[in-house]
Order: C-alpha cells, then structure tokens, then sequence
C-alpha cells in the first residue's frame, strides 16, 4: 500500500519561535505573552502558542509591528555575586537585568549562574543561538575557581573525577585540580560539561567540603579574562561564527575594531526588605 504524504502540515515556523529569533523573548517567555493577549498576527489577537506564521504573515507585539530578526550576536558579561539569572525574581531580589547597561538591546542568557555565584555569563539577543549552546550534545566544558572550606586531598576528590550519583542523579565526571591550600580554605579549579543546578555545590559537600565562593572562568573557546564584575563586552560577529558555525549576513564584524566594554556606574546597596 502507498502511504499518501501529508500535505495537512501548516507551513512556516511556530510564532514562538518566529519571537525568539527576532530576540523578542525566549520560546517560554513568548508562549507567556501570546497567553496574555500580547501578540497579534494579521491583526488578530492570539491566545494560543499552537500557530504556525510564514514571511508574509504581519506580527504585531504590544501594538508595534515585528521588527526584522537581527543577526546573532553575543556577549560577556562578568555576573557579580548577589543577583538572579532571570527576567525578574519572586522575592524582590535583583536580577542581572538590572545591573545590565542601559543601551544593551534585548538579551537572554546562555544557561545560569545560581544566585551566589560570579563570573562568565553569555548573553544573546538569539534564541535559536541560546538553545544551540545549550545542548548537552554541544558538550563545552565550563571552568571555574571554587574556593571550599576544607583539606581537599587528591584522595577525597577521586570520587567527582570518576563521576557520582546523589539522590538518583548521575554526576559525570569533573576535572578537579588543587590549586593552593590558605588557612582553612583551599582553592580549587573544576570542568565540567554539564550545567545541572547547582552541581559543584552539591558534589563538594557530598565529600564533605563547602563551597564559599564559585567563579565561572570559561564557558568553551570563552574567557572570562580581564572583564570586571558588572562588565559588558560584546564578541565580533567574525569570533561568533568562527566559534558557533554560523552563517551571518556580515560576517566582517560589527566594528572595525574590537567593541568598546561597557561599564555600569557600581550599584547602590540594596535596602534590607522588610
């Protein structure tokens, strides 16, 4: 028997989609928006993420048509210690958004630095571009400085090298170096290639040490280098599809020379909530 193709497959890409790439929102974050009545398509308010739209559709977000999709470009930014990696948190702490320049265009991060550690975060104004780095199948290793309170020994470190598991959830094997021993704490240098929450922390305290403090240092062929904390600096367009394999427009770099960083006045001291 011959099986018909289908030719009830909508054409064109789902609408969130179509949003994260023109660096609207995430995918999630998008879907959140057409549910609030945000989004309109051919002058249609829509509810539902379940829409596929093609070039010739006309989006409209909060009342203004879609702008074009810029090229994917990325940053580094140096995450200080204190502040979420999210658009905006529940409990009223502050978010790297809001330590982030006032001219920055619309950015998504590239995986998470938890709310007590610094360092190396990329930023992305290309969702397909943040889902790409992502993936576990990408497989970049992360480094970074931990400082434990502790006597780390290669002894009681050869359990992470090897890899564990912790209330069921398997650890893949960490590089882990012993830099220096200073007073009661000792600094540590760890890869790795995966990104679970909270993952040092939780396999240093399985060999009974305690992350005090946790500094991202690489995240791939990117380095955290010289950048200070609340520091900005965009990657040329050139560095991006070298590294990532992309195909741009332009790919001559978006400036002669390497962009300027970008600095933010320091910021206040946050008043104690009540």
């Amino acid at each position: 028997m011959t099986t018909q193709p289908n030719n009830d497959t909508p054409k064109g890409d789902r609408i969130a989609k179509v949003l994260s790439r023109a660096g609207v929102a995430s995918r999630r974050e998008a879907e959140r928006m057409i549910e609030a009545g945000r989004i309109r398509v051919n002058g249609e308010q829509i509810v539902s993420p379940a829409l596929n739209v093609t070039p010739t559709d006309r989006i409209e977000v909060d009342g203004k048509p879609l702008a074009e999709p810029e090229p994917p470009r990325l940053w580094l930014y140096h995450k200080p210690s204190g502040l979420v990696t999210t658009n905006r948190d529940e409990k009223g702490r502050g978010t790297i958004y809001d330590d982030l320049p006032a001219d920055m265009p619309r950015v998504m991060s590239v995986g998470r630095l938890d709310l007590n550690s610094e360092g190396l975060l990329l930023l992305t104004n290309d969702g397909a571009l943040k889902r790409k780095m992502e993936l576990p199948s990408t497989g970049w290793l992360r480094r970074y400085r931990a400082r434990v309170n502790g006597r780390p020994s290669d002894e009681i470190l050869e359990p992470l090298r090897k890899g564990i598991t912790l209330d069921g959830e398997s650890f893949q094997p960490m590089a882990v170096t012993i830099d220096r021993q200073q007073g009661a704490n000792a600094w540590l240098t760890i890869g790795l290639r995966e990104g679970k929450n909270r993952e040092i922390r939780r396999a240093m305290e399985a060999v009974g040490l305690s992350v005090n403090r946790l500094i991202r240092i690489s995240y791939g062929p990117f380095q955290l280098g010289e950048l200070k904390q609340g520091e900005v600096e965009e990657l040329r367009r050139k560095v991006v599809r070298d590294q990532l394999g992309l195909v741009l427009e332009d790919n001559s770099g978006t400036a002669a020379k390497k962009p300027k960083m970008v600095k933010r006045p320091p910021r206040k001291p946050m008043k104690p909530r009540r």
